[in-house]
């Protein structure tokens, strides 16, 4: 099929295409870094899963007490404390916020940096042209190598992107593409090899988040203490319910679903908690979306979440006015525009982080981000699998321990001029699930961007840039690499 395209005459350094948690923070710290720099985002706000899919609040990511998510992480969380748009936890949980506050520090920041952004707007498919390129830059195991020692290989090039709005069908060009769809769609459709899903290819679980409005959360406070689940004040609400984990609702749950008000399947994950900013409204980490409906980059099965998430909603809803003192008058505040993915496409990258990484806490010399987020998988085949739960002798299990995301894992490979950031990097599907929380993908992002810009001023070979040069400059930014 030939596609029918008008080319802009305008050109960008740097085109990230998905603006959500990884692509905003890439076109804010791109745009820093001095590049001409457009984000395309297919929403009508920045953020993705933290604004659009309401997924709040950050998960932890901490070492030793220490957060390791910093740089650019750490001054989206000034702005929207300074906005009233997030909180601490009474244990000193920094990471709570206001998905509609997020929406707006992420839009001033690229703004206020010179980059652009282009709304209502999705990817159609990348233009390539072929070359071969002698690579210099850390090969897979983190050492220089000459021109001499590398036989070179045929590398695609990315000269524009095709992308689809009220306009038509439209090519921009760039020197440098970031791929933050979440989905690695720019690289699959530039030929860069990808896995999905485990290795029956099944994916984690999808969920539709909502709110709840119009909460007595005085009174449901005293609900919660009364029937097993300590809270710390009425302000700060947090509850939940997982089948057979042993919480206090769990007979609630069970004589909604023999009342037939709730599935047997509402209970598989239910979670709650309060919003600052937004007074009398809870945020639900829930539904989970039906089992065989776990495909996020299959369009059907995508469409078919957005409706059996609304038909759970109803349920839930009826379930905390019916059961749960204090929500008697609550109603649907929200429900999230997009559906909340955990994992889809991950690109087959220069370097393939595995669990092992993660349990001896590899470091790399290459290493752009640092992690100790649990390996969390949500799985439709039942559970949830959660590594810190296991406990053991492994590295990973010290107090102090972290292992790290090497620059290579941003690399699809068979692409020059292509960086891959956020959930989409390269890893296995179980490592996937440790490295995929919004702050590291902030931290991808932000490293992405500053190659992006950089690669940019050459002749856009990301596997040229100096990444021992990036991590200082990230250390100068505050980042903790």
């Amino acid at each position: 099929m030939t596609l029918t395209y008008h080319t802009l005459e305008r050109t960008w350094d740097v085109i990230v295409a998905g603006g959500g948690t990884a692509g905003a923070v890439a076109g804010i710290a791109a745009a820093r870094a001095g590049a001409r720099v457009l984000v395309v985002e297919a929403q009508g706000s920045l953020g993705g899963t933290g604004t659009n899919a309401w997924v709040t609040p950050l998960m932890r990511n901490v070492s030793g007490g220490e957060n390791l998510n910093r740089g650019l992480t750490e001054e989206i969380k000034r702005r929207l404390r300074e906005r009233g748009d997030s909180a601490y936890a009474p244990n000193g949980n920094d990471n709570w916020f206001n998905p509609e506050g997020l929406k707006f520090v992420l839009e001033q920041m690229l703004l206020e940096a010179g980059g652009e952004v282009l709304y209502h707007t999705g990817v159609v498919a990348p233009l390539l042209r072929q070359k071969v390129e002698g690579s210099k830059g850390l090969r897979a195991e983190g050492k220089e190598q000459s021109a001499e020692s590398h036989n070179p290989q045929p590398m695609a090039h990315i000269h524009s992107l095709v992308i689809h709005n009220k306009g038509g069908l439209q090519a921009l060009r760039a020197k440098v593409f970031i791929d933050a769809t979440g989905d690695a769609d720019v690289a699959a459709r530039a030929g860069a090899p990808f896995h999905a899903g485990d290795e029956d290819g099944v994916h984690q679980a999808m969920s539709l988040r909502f709110t709840l409005a119009g909460v007595d959360t005085a009174r449901l406070y005293e609900f919660l203490q009364a029937n097993g689940q300590w809270q710390d004040s009425p302000d700060f609400l947090h509850f939940w319910m997982v089948w057979g984990r042993k919480s206090s609702l769990e007979p609630m749950f069970r004589q909604a679903v023999d009342d037939g008000v709730l599935q047997e399947r509402d209970g598989d994950y239910f979670q709650a908690f309060s919003v600052p900013g937004r007074a009398g409204e809870l945020s639900f980490n829930c539904p989970r979306i039906r089992a065989d409906l776990n495909d996020g980059a299959d369009p059907w099965q995508l469409s078919a979440a957005q409706t059996d998430g609304r038909e759970a909603i109803e349920r839930l809803t009826r379930f905390c006015r019916d059961y749960l003192t204090g929500c008697e008058h609550a109603y649907i505040g929200l429900v999230a525009p997009m559906v909340g993915i955990r994992e889809t496409r991950r690109i087959v990258g220069d370097y393939t982080l595995s669990v092992e990484d993660i349990l001896t806490c590899k470091k790399f010399p290459d290493s752009i981000c640092k992690n100790h987020y649990p390996v969390d998988i949500h799985s439709v085949k039942g559970g949830a699998k959660l590594l810190h739960e296991t406990g053991g002798q492994a590295p990973y299990f010290a107090p102090d321990a972290y292992h790290e995301i090497p620059y290579r894992c941003l690399l699809p490979q068979g692409v020059a001029n292509l960086l891959v950031a956020g959930r989409a990097a390269s890893s296995t599907f179980e490592a996937q699930s440790s490295i995929r929380v919004q702050q590291n993908c902030h931290t991808m992002g932000e490293a992405a961007g500053i190659a992006a810009a950089w690669a940019a001023k050459a002749e856009g070979d990301v596997r040229q840039v100096d990444v021992a040069a990036l991590q200082t400059e990230m250390r100068r930014l505050g980042g903790n690499v």
